[in-house]
């Protein structure tokens, strides 16, 4: 016996495909969002990752910033302590100057010869006196361009004078200090005076 199926089976099968692509898409979009939001989410936790780590580095940076500026306060206080260590140093040195100056005059005068005035401006030293002869006058700026103290011994003038009912010569010339470094100058402060040479 033949079965004749009248009911109407292309629209059923063109129904079921309808309903299965729907059934499709609908899984192909939900995937779609899915990967887009599984994207977004990784992107987004890297971005937040990197904005954490330029903060981070914008603290630190910040911290650099000011280490950077207490050591530059740091390195002015210590030149500017260096400074003054080193004027503290040059006045000590200059204060016991004119005793070294006095010993050193003394150490380098001639016989027949004395001083009548010194005079100091700056590291230079005007110095007038008598002596017996030009000659001694002459000796004594030999000895002062000698001296490691003293130096540039140089003549002003030199005139015949009387003093005391004998003739002498008067002079007057300027020599210049020779500074000497701090540690040289510790080293003559144990030194003794000595007495000056003969008077006219």
């Amino acid at each position: 016996m033949i079965r004749i199926n009248l009911l109407p089976h292309r629209e059923e099968k063109r129904k079921a495909r309808r309903q299965q692509f729907i059934l499709f898409s609908a899984l192909a979009a939900l995937g779609g969002v899915l990967v887009w939001f599984i994207g977004h989410s990784i992107i987004a936790g890297y971005v937040d990752g990197q904005d954490e780590k330029n903060a981070l580095l914008k603290q630190e940076i910040a911290l650099l910033d000011k280490e950077i500026a207490e050591i530059k306060g740091l390195r002015e206080q210590a030149e500017a302590l260096l400074s003054r260590k080193q004027v503290i140093e040059s006045l000590q040195t200059n204060r016991t100057e004119p005793v070294h100056i006095f010993n050193e005059l003394a150490r380098q005068m001639p016989e027949g010869l004395f001083f009548k005035s010194l005079k100091q401006t700056g590291s230079r030293i005007n110095i007038t006196g008598y002596a017996q002869s030009n000659a001694r006058v002459s000796n004594l700026m030999r000895n002062l361009d000698a001296s490691p103290h003293l130096q540039n011994a140089e003549l002003v003038e030199v005139k015949a004078a009387v003093l005391n009912t004998r003739r002498v010569s008067e002079f007057n010339l300027n020599v210049s200090i020779e500074r000497q470094p701090v540690e040289d100058a510790e080293k003559l402060k144990g030194q003794p005076p000595v007495t000056a040479g003969g008077k006219p």
